[in-house]
């Protein structure tokens, strides 16, 4: 069964990260969101305590962690700098593990420890501007050539896209064969054709990157391909399933960043000649949001630990991820409510985490989509096991 104590090793991680939010990445996050400033001095040091690479194998560089430690880091970046939780969890979970899982030996020594240790960072392109929740209608095109793809089109809403050395790009070859005749690609941003858009302006996370990338005849050889010719589309279906726990783990770390604000918050306010967190209005919000954040987490928690067992885990991650992103939306707003006046102005902090936490409900997989993951598997079959009827293989 699930233990729920973590190990020695877990709490180790969960303790650097937490040291490592309030030495280096508080200082400073009200005004590199507010200036829309890349975190780069941060994200390097963040490559330099191993937070960029956590699961890729020491052989090549990385931690060589499991998926709960990397959840616990997430979690407590992801309390004070969703940006930088962001930029961490695209280059652990979609790239770094996409590469690791599915490349070729020559792919993962090539570029893991280029990325592992954060000298380089990854970008996941699959979005465009007509294919976002339905990821089959692919206009990318990468054309085979014989020894290399010529790559044509546009990718949208790419994070990292401005300060990313390489790309996994999803684009279609066989257009006659639909979502099979898709194609994943590694793509160096320093080929020629490869024009990175202007940055976006963005409600959250605005201190992480965000562009529009283009690709004009991009030469890619043929051994830059991941998997089997059309692997692409479950290669990028299989990624985001494991994406969706570390964005989880990030709503979870921005609700819970959010009540412990608001918590202490209530018992230093004082009205009515005693602290707020004494009055009942101000207490039973407190419990509603401890009660929903600790759910969150446990279903985070357990997701992360089915993909360490080897177990599906597409419909934990989807619920984990639909649970969380809706828990961080509705709680940073509690959390505004207990700060009152207070909230609504960006030095409390909890302004700019309500404003982060509504992408939890759209990236890597919108709320819609999440329930049309779950619905499907139990409509198929595949039902949800409880915890306690889950056991170690």
């Amino acid at each position: 069964m699930m233990e729920f104590e973590l190990t020695e090793e877990q709490i180790a991680v969960q303790q650097a990260a937490r040291e490592f939010t309030q030495q280096e990445l508080l200082p400073g996050v009200i005004e590199r969101d507010r200036d829309m400033k890349h975190p780069t001095d941060q994200v390097k040091k963040m490559g330099e305590m191993g937070f960029l690479g956590m699961m890729v194998d020491p052989q090549y560089g990385g931690g060589g962690m499991d998926t709960l430690s990397y959840v616990l880091a997430m979690e407590e970046i992801s309390k004070v700098d969703s940006s930088c939780s962001v930029i961490m969890s695209v280059n652990n979970s979609l790239v770094c593990w996409g590469l690791e899982t599915y490349g070729t030996e020559a792919q993962k020594q090539k570029y893991l420890p280029l990325l592992a240790s954060g000298e380089w960072i990854g970008s996941f392109c699959l979005s465009e501007p007509e294919a976002g929740s339905d990821a089959t209608s692919q206009r990318t095109t990468a054309i085979d050539m014989g020894d290399h793809y010529l790559l044509n089109g546009t990718k949208n809403w790419i994070t990292n896209g401005g300060k990313s050395s390489l790309h996994l790009v999803i684009a279609q070859t066989y257009p006659e064969k639909g979502h099979r005749g898709i194609n994943v690609l590694l793509v160096e941003t320093a080929w020629n054709g490869v024009v990175i858009g202007a940055k976006e302006d963005k409600l959250g996370i605005r201190a992480s990157d965000t562009h529009t990338i283009m690709y004009n005849d991009v030469k890619v050889p043929k051994e830059n391909r991941i998997g089997e010719d059309g692997f692409g589309f479950k290669f990028a279906m299989k990624v985001l399933s494991g994406g969706r726990i570390g964005i989880a783990a990030q709503a979870l770390g921005i609700a819970a960043g959010a009540y412990e604000l608001a918590v202490k918050y209530a018992k230093e306010r004082e009205a009515f000649g005693k602290p707020i967190s004494q009055h009942q209005a101000v207490a039973f919000k407190l419990a509603d949001m401890a009660t929903e954040i600790e759910a969150a987490r446990l279903l985070v928690y357990r997701a992360a630990w089915m993909k360490d067992q080897g177990m599906d885990y597409t419909s934990a991650a989807a619920m984990a991820k639909l649970f969380a992103s809706e828990v961080a939306m509705k709680h940073t707003v509690e959390a505004i409510q207990v700060h009152g006046g207070y909230g609504y102005v960006k030095e409390y902090h909890v302004e700019r985490l309500m404003r982060d936490a509504k992408i939890t409900q759209i990236y890597e997989g919108t709320s819609e989509m999440q329930r049309i993951v779950i619905s499907r598997n139990i409509l198929s079959g595949q039902l949800y096991e409880p915890l306690w009827k889950i056991e170690n293989v």
